[in-house]
């Protein structure tokens, strides 16, 4: 099919879905601020690192690996480049880099990336969208919802919330949503929409701010044909309304390869070709590389030459790579560098737009208590299943109510049975909320990722939500625990000392889920942090004053530092005073203190308030840690 006959196709089907725009908030408008996209001789090194230790560290290697090796390009408002290449060839690399995505310790970039003759700024984030490849969206959350949260926390309060929600509408309605807005995203084990809509919606994310530049990890990923056409048709007239679009695309159909304006071919880091799509393979018949036969998909003979593989079996792959680099250095390289700096009509235009739909509000869109807000209703909406799940209310019933079966009104003549539920409580409820949050930041890690490295939110109002949130699951199921247990075991039945318990286990419970988001957030590995959350904890169990009363005074530091050893003190603290008589003696004919009984006596009356204030301070002292933690998630040049 002829190149320039494909191209108006393609251009007849974009005008054809302009007939109809009669939406307020059109997302195929004009953008509010054309922006040219220039990068010169950028180079990307980064060290190796190799897997070292039981949890999950990584060791730097000396030795350097460049990925990028100085490539030079523009791209103008109103242009899709698509960058191809063989996998590894630094395509990802690349636009992550353009995207201004590489942050500290990522490596080492040295070149020059401007946007209108500007370096990056955090208003050129503002109005920039980045689609990465995988899709990090909530499985729970509808495609509305999902659009409609994005465009309460994206868009600046120059809207107001209902035009926010009209904005979030209008996306969904003209990327051809409406069949399934109602339906959940899923995952891989819950079903939801198709691959294409799952994509669709990514892009809708991105195109509620209007963005200027928009750039898009292999869009078209794993959809088949016809789903593949439809994303690039989007993203055409998304081009069409002043935008920049820069995409990385494995391998494209014919069709859709001339549907982009430029190309930037890359062979393992260096450009091979970099111009406009419908003349590459002109040029490579012009350089000696002419197609073995007649008709072919002209992808896929770019990306046989960029891995060496050409129509002469003889030429070794290296060689022909090498031949292919110096080719473009000779033929291209001036060409586009002259382009590069010749551009100066529209490249001095500032990034900034005070008008209504300005994407720059401030140093953030939306103020903190609007983040927190947002944040906290999405998070209930999208773990109101997991929380409250069938199988861990029927997992806490079960447990409760075998504990009040096997200690069935136990009173004080069995103080050893008393304490040893006592200690059960506590153990029980160190591992459950440890194991239940130890997971949150990890599975969050690619949202927390693109949210935070697209300027969304603060980490603050993110983190306080995620610990908001958590509290009706971590406080009512171990509330219903105890009452259950409590009254099936026959403890106390004096309020005061109901209370008391529930006090120091809801404590109990929040410190050792602190202590869950805190490892989580530090290894941000599930199985490394699962294996390290389980030691932390035994040793805690071990050290809690229950099975081991003697502790060698080399190893009895362990009991201060235990969440199990304040609450098990609280606990029976809660339960006895020290001169409480119970039954003792043969046929329990004698009659004994309690703070003389020799499960209790090395645990001691004395102390409560020191308990009290040692797991006050770890309830604040994990939260910290985590939030430290994840401080260096998302993080990049500009915040």
């Amino acid at each position: 099919m002829d190149n320039q006959e494909v191209s108006m196709d393609a251009e007849a089907q974009i005008e054809n879905t302009d007939d109809d725009r009669s939406l307020p908030f059109s997302v195929f408008k004009k953008a509010n601020i054309p922006v040219t996209l220039k990068f010169e001789n950028i180079v990307y090194t980064v060290k190796l690192k190799e897997q070292k230790g039981w949890f999950g560290q990584t060791k730097v290697k000396s030795e350097e690996r460049t990925i990028l090796k100085g490539l030079t390009g523009i791209v103008k408002p109103g242009e899709i480049l698509a960058m191809l290449g063989p996998s590894g060839s630094g395509k990802t690399s690349l636009l992550t880099a353009l995207g201004g995505r590489v942050g500290d310790g990522k490596g080492k970039l040295t070149g020059k990336i401007t946007y209108n003759n500007k370096p990056l700024s955090r208003a050129v984030k503002r109005t920039t969208g980045f689609v990465t490849q995988d899709d990090a969206l909530y499985p729970q959350l509808t495609v509305k919802d999902t659009l409609v949260y994005t465009a309460l926390l994206r868009l600046p309060n120059s809207f107001t919330r209902q035009d926010k929600i009209k904005q979030a509408e209008a996306v969904v309605t003209e990327l051809g949503l409406d069949r399934c807005k109602d339906t959940i995203i899923g995952g891989p084990f819950v079903r939801g929409v198709s691959g294409g809509e799952r994509k669709r919606v990514s892009i809708g994310q991105e195109i509620l701010i209007n963005p200027s530049l928009l750039f898009l990890d292999e869009p078209t990923s794993g959809l088949d044909s016809t789903t593949a056409q439809k994303i690039v048709s989007v993203l055409w007239e998304l081009a069409r309304g002043g935008r920049t679009v820069i995409t990385t695309i494995h391998q494209p159909s014919s069709r859709l390869f001339y549907m982009f304006d430029k190309i930037l071919l890359l062979s393992e880091g260096n450009p091979i070709y970099f111009g406009l799509g419908s003349t590459a393979m002109d040029y490579f018949a012009s350089v000696g590389y002419s197609p073995s036969v007649e008709r072919i998909n002209p992808s896929d003979f770019l990306l046989d030459i960029a891995n060496g593989v050409g129509s002469d079996e003889s030429q070794r792959p290296e060689a022909m790579k090498e031949a292919l680099a110096a080719a473009y250095n000779t033929n291209l390289l001036e060409n586009v560098i002259n382009e590069v700096k010749g551009q100066h009509d529209i490249c001095n235009q500032p990034i900034e737009n005070p008008g209504r739909e300005t994407n720059h509000f401030g140093e953030w869109p939306t103020t903190w208590w609007q983040q927190f807000t947002v944040l906290l209703e999405r998070g209930l909406k999208q773990r109101r299943h997991d929380s409250f799940s069938t199988l861990k209310i029927f997992q806490i019933i079960f447990v409760s109510l075998l504990c009040g079966l096997l200690w069935w009104q136990t009173s004080i003549s069995r103080l050893q049975d008393q304490i040893g539920l006592l200690f059960f409580v506590s153990s029980f409820w160190a591992f459950f909320p440890l194991f239940q949050q130890i997971f949150t930041f990890p599975e969050e890690r690619k949202m927390l990722e693109k949210e935070r490295s697209s300027g969304v939110y603060r980490l603050s109002p993110y983190f306080m939500s995620r610990v908001v949130g958590d509290l009706p699951m971590e406080l009512i199921l171990p509330s219903v625990f105890l009452f259950l247990t409590y009254l099936m075991a026959g403890l106390k039945y004096k309020l005061g000392n109901f209370f008391l318990t529930l006090l120091v286990l809801l404590v109990h419970v929040l410190v050792s889920g602190g202590l869950g988001l805190a490892l989580g957030a530090l290894v941000m590995d599930q199985k490394s942090a699962t294996t390290l959350g389980s030691v932390i904890m035994l040793t805690f169990l071990l050290a809690g004053g229950y099975y081991v009363r003697h502790v060698p005074v080399f190893i009895s530091w362990i009991k201060y530092v235990s969440i199990g050893y304040y609450t098990y003190k609280l606990l029976i603290l809660g339960q006895y005073t020290e001169n409480e008589s119970y039954p003792c003696g043969e046929n329990g004919k004698l009659k004994c203190h309690v703070g003389d009984f020799e499960g209790i006596k090395h645990i001691g009356f004395n102390g409560g308030l020191v308990s009290a204030f040692a797991l006050a301070a770890m309830l604040v002292g994990y939260r910290v840690v985590a939030y430290i933690a994840l401080m260096r998630i998302g993080k990049t040049k500009c915040g």
